[in-house]
């Protein structure tokens, strides 16, 4: 049987480079001391190489292949701990901080980003799963803790160039009812943003690619809900022009439902305390009582 691989371009080069030098260190160091006859092959354990490769499955902390991500990514925490103090009472146990970049967007959010930690950027499945063996679930996390994971370069905050313009998919769940499966959805969110199945970049006349809508995901935990959110780029404005984009944006809210936390698409969610998978442009999100939502 064929596998398929998902990856694309450099992403794919760099997984099958990193295969291939792991092989053939592990050949290499298996060979027998004996120079071999004109003519003669030498036998290859196959097995005894595979044993050599190691990902962050069977081994989390000395692993020797990575298999690049489409792009690299960024969490970010804060809670209550985290205010008005330099170090938060961090969830992390593995990983050192990091400083926030001083981009034009931190700038102009300069007062929410004061009390957000940027944890750690990654780039492999290998350290994403490094990472995510590391932190605290969702689950167990303090009331009002937030974790933010985010494409590097961009901020979660809206007034970040590639979120100004954009707005999120988002569900309320109630915390009493969903403490035993918050962290499976947190996790199958993550893993559909970093493996790009949310928003598929589509391929442009000239064989670029287009970027994709997602700009991060984040997971929050309030005294009697969760929420978790998919922020994009851009949000229709209701326009004819903006059909192609609704559609793209609507895409984006079934996969979430259906696929990531397992819903049927014609599923009612809303109830005490929960809501639909529903979009809010992030412009709307300050209309109070005016706001126009896309509910899937």
């Amino acid at each position: 049987m064929t596998n398929t691989s998902t990856l694309t371009g450099p992403a794919l080069q760099a997984s099958r480079a990193a295969l291939s030098a792991a092989l053939a260190e592990q050949a290499n160091s298996s060979q027998h001391e004996q120079e071999l006859e004109v003519g003669e092959i030498q036998e290859v354990d196959m097995e005894a190489q595979a044993d050599g490769i190691r990902t962050v499955f069977n081994d989390p902390s000395n692993f020797n292949v990575k298999h690049p991500l489409f792009s690299p990514w960024t969490l970010w925490f804060d809670s209550p701990a985290t205010k008005g103090r330099n170090m938060p009472q961090t969830p992390v146990s593995a990983f050192p901080q990091t400083p926030i970049p001083q981009t034009p967007g931190v700038q102009a959010a300069q007062g929410w980003m004061e009390d957000i930690k940027r944890v750690i950027s990654f780039d492999s499945v290998e350290e994403f799963w490094g990472l995510y063996n590391n932190i605290i679930p969702p689950s167990q996390l303090p009331q009002k803790a937030n974790y933010y994971l985010f494409k590097e370069g961009i901020i979660p905050a809206w007034e970040d160039e590639a979120n100004k313009h954009g707005g999120k998919w988002s569900i309320q769940l109630p915390k009493d009812k969903n403490r035993g499966n918050v962290d499976k959805m947190w996790m199958y969110t993550m893993l559909a943003a970093i493996g790009e199945t949310f928003d598929p970049s589509p391929t442009l006349g000239d064989g670029s690619a287009a970027a994709s809508l997602i700009t991060g995901v984040i997971v929050s935990t309030r005294p009697q809900f969760y929420r978790i959110s998919i922020w994009t780029r851009l949000a229709p404005s209701g326009s004819d022009e903006d059909a192609a984009l609704r559609e793209r944006i609507e895409g984006v809210g079934r996969h979430f439902k259906t696929s990531v936390l397992g819903y049927p698409e014609s599923a009612r969610l809303a109830g005490p305390l929960a809501t639909e998978v529903e979009f809010l442009s992030h412009k709307d999100s300050e209309k109070k009582g005016k706001a126009k939502k896309i509910i899937v």
